[in-house]
């Protein structure tokens, strides 16, 4: 009894009664079509885009060609996913139903050249570019509000902090502008390692390539790809950008983004009330009916600590011997779709919590006059009017603080006899500074518009910086969009080519 399937209940080459006695067992079978995620899209592109450089390198005959391509059209107009869970197959759900619908005579000629290895590299690597360059956007429009607001808060003084302690006067405009920076490193390490992702592994095969005339640069431009893998075996077997880099920059960027809800989280405080979210971005208590829990800083805390579950996942899934690890990575897939796709989300959650974030300004100052965040710039008003070496200044206003706590002072009522009392405690006379440079010194709105230097908190020099983080942002928007624009020409093409294939082979795609 022949052992060939017949086309219409065609299940694939795993099936039992060929290398294997037995079907796999359920609960072992990786090649369920579900478990694609996010691949499946760019796998049924490579379906296609393979097609047309073996038609085009005439390794499959034009006429057989134009019936699988037709046939995959007709698959797009019910819906890829739909018919590909249907038929199943997983990475080779194309060719399962190419031969369902063709016969295998037709349909089974797809694979010419082909490995499981390359079609689950190059789907890994489309979709973790869409990934990369989707987050990119995402980030740049936070900065570009970042940019927009950070002026309106250029004078709303602030504590800054060290230790969880009141360290510096700083302003809300310039902790907000802190964060532009902060992304555009992101931006530059996803970009980064966009351009080590969108390198392609099609016609590596499983690590040798093939013996056939297989046109890799060819299938790498339809496919959107910068160029092919240099080397098959490192194109297939090394993950190291795809899945392990990109794993880290998620890391990273959700990281910082977390960071950011730990302040927002902290300030929001009922201690602290420095911010108020709106309230679509809280939750409250079963019992505690007082509560406005800040759910969006919650969330945006644990897309983090799931990345960085992730990349723990991947560094063990990886830290095999060369050509070993492969079931595991499907773990390092899920972490990664959910991790990007989280921090996409978050991040558009971000632009409307900042763009109606409220700020009390009265409140922060208040805090940042009531815990000595001025005293280096008393000890600096020492330096500046009576020649005092740092360190003796340093020491002098330490010994003011301590005064002033041991006796109930607030640090705005300090006097230019409280600093001689301490002086003459230190090194045995008074300093005599002026009430004058005392008053200034001890308002933090002068403290922070006396910072003008380079990427200080002084309103001047943050709107003077904004410009540069503009900027830059615009180059990175720019970076984005040709990165987007090298895909989009290879999917144009991709169809065009497919047009002049059918359009040479009129007819053809009748079923077997």
């Amino acid at each position: 009894m022949p052992r060939q399937q017949t086309s219409a209940e065609y299940r694939g080459f795993r099936t039992a009664g060929i290398r294997l006695t037995e079907d796999v067992l359920p609960d072992l079978e990786s090649h369920r079509t579900e478990k694609l995620g996010d691949t499946l899209d760019a796998i049924h592109q490579f379906d296609k885009a393979h097609l047309v450089m073996l038609a085009e390198q005439e390794l499959i005959g034009g006429s057989d060609a134009a019936a699988m391509l037709s046939a995959l059209r007709d698959m797009e107009k019910e819906g890829v996913s739909e018919v590909r869970f249907r038929v199943q197959g997983g990475m080779h759900s194309g060719e399962q139903f190419l031969i369902r619908t063709l016969g295998e005579e037709v349909g089974g000629r797809i694979h010419l050249g082909r490995s499981s290895g390359d079609l689950g590299a190059v789907g890994r690597r489309i979709a973790t570019r869409d990934h990369l360059l989707g987050l990119v956007d995402a980030i740049n429009a936070f900065r570009a509000v970042l940019i927009e607001l950070a002026p309106e808060y250029a004078d709303v003084v602030m504590p800054g902090y060290t230790h969880t302690q009141n360290a510096q006067p700083t302003t809300f405009g310039h902790w907000m502008s802190m964060w532009s920076c902060v992304f555009e490193r992101d931006v530059d390490r996803l970009l980064g390692c966009f351009g080590r992702v969108n390198v392609s592994s099609a016609g590596a095969g499983i690590l040798a390539g093939s013996e056939f005339a297989l046109d890799r640069e060819r299938t790498s431009f339809l496919l959107g790809f910068d160029r092919p893998s240099p080397h098959t075996m490192d194109a297939i077997l090394s993950h190291d950008a795809e899945c392990l880099e990109a794993m880290a920059v998620l890391s990273i960027h959700t990281a910082n983004l977390a960071r950011l809800a730990d302040d927002l989280q902290l300030w929001f405080s009922s201690e602290f009330g420095f911010v108020d979210l709106p309230d679509r971005f809280c939750g409250t208590s079963s019992i505690m009916m007082q509560k406005r829990n800040p759910y969006f800083c919650e969330a945006a805390k644990a897309v983090s600590e799931a990345a960085a579950g992730g990349m723990t996942t991947a560094l063990m899934v990886e830290k095999g011997s060369t050509g070993l690890p492969v079931a595991g990575r499907r773990l390092i897939e899920s972490a990664q779709w959910t991790g990007f796709s989280g921090a996409r989300r978050r991040l558009e959650e971000a632009v409307s919590v900042f763009r109606e974030l409220t700020v009390d300004r009265d409140r922060m100052l208040a805090v940042v006059q009531r815990y000595w965040a001025q005293g280096a710039d008393v000890a600096g008003a020492l330096v500046r009017e009576k020649g005092l070496p740092w360190r003796s200044a340093h020491q002098i206003i330490g010994i003011v603080v301590r005064y002033t706590e041991e006796r109930g002072i607030s640090p705005m009522e300090t006097t230019v006899d409280l600093i001689d009392e301490a002086a003459v405690e230190y090194f045995g006379s008074p300093v005599g500074l002026s009430p004058e440079a005392l008053r200034t010194a001890l308002d933090p709105v002068e403290n922070v518009r006396a910072r003008m230097l380079y990427g200080g908190p002084a309103p001047s020099a943050l709107r003077r910086e904004l410009e540069e983080f503009a900027s830059t942002l615009a180059k990175d928007v720019e970076r984005c969009r040709l990165a987007r624009d090298r895909v989009d020409e290879g999917a144009r093409e991709l169809e065009l080519a497919i047009d002049r294939i059918l359009d040479a082979h009129p007819g053809a795609g009748s079923a077997a």
